[in-house]
């Protein structure tokens, strides 16, 4: 079964992987990585939902989905670094240079759809979606895990082996650390 990854722009199926099943209750739907943090705070419940819409709306997408069969199967967040307020401005992981490169922060696969190649698929898009919207690169900040498991819930950053795989190259070192584990930077110049 073929995996089609296109831009984010249907808010109902950004709905099938954030929605949380109460309206009411304050979920990430990948808005902490795109907002300051006083904007993220003061985004509860069903306002979060709402902001995920107006960014669907745009003409440039939140990022991309996966698809398998037609059914939603997985999310990459990918933008401008310098949309994404923690990035922009993070002291913890530096900007090697000063080209505007595009940010590839989030990468989350639904039950019943992991370990059938929807991850590389979705880098692959996130990658080509970037590239054609004029992205001179792309970057992560995927954990230096080694062989060692990275627990489910912190994943979502990626490992530097999906990233090599889909030719990232380690860029430089940070001092960021999730789940015990440091991050570095990759980057992939698209040509």
């Amino acid at each position: 079964m073929p995996i089609e990854v296109k831009p984010a722009h249907e808010f109902a199926d950004m709905a099938t992987m954030f929605a949380p099943k109460n309206p009411e209750s304050s979920v990430c739907w990948c808005l902490s990585w795109r907002l300051s943090s006083k904007e993220n705070r003061s985004l509860a419940g069903a306002a979060r939902a709402e902001k995920v819409r107006e960014l669907c709306s745009r003409d440039l997408a939140p990022g991309v989905l996966a698809y398998r069969d037609g059914e939603v199967a997985g999310w990459a967040g990918i933008a401008p670094r310098a949309e994404l307020h923690p990035f922009a401005n993070s002291r913890k992981i530096p900007h090697i240079d000063e080209l505007p490169v595009w940010s590839l922060w989030c990468i989350r696969v639904r039950p019943g759809f992991r370990k059938q190649g929807v991850t590389p698929a979705l880098i692959d898009g996130a990658v080509a979606y970037a590239r054609a919207s004029g992205a001179p690169a792309v970057e992560s900040y995927p954990v230096d895990n080694g062989s060692e498991r990275v627990d489910l819930t912190m994943a979502f950053v990626g490992t530097r082996s999906m990233f090599e795989r889909a030719g990232f190259e380690k860029a430089a070192d940070t001092t960021s650390v999730v789940n015990g584990f440091p991050r570095i930077l990759m980057r992939r110049t698209l040509g």
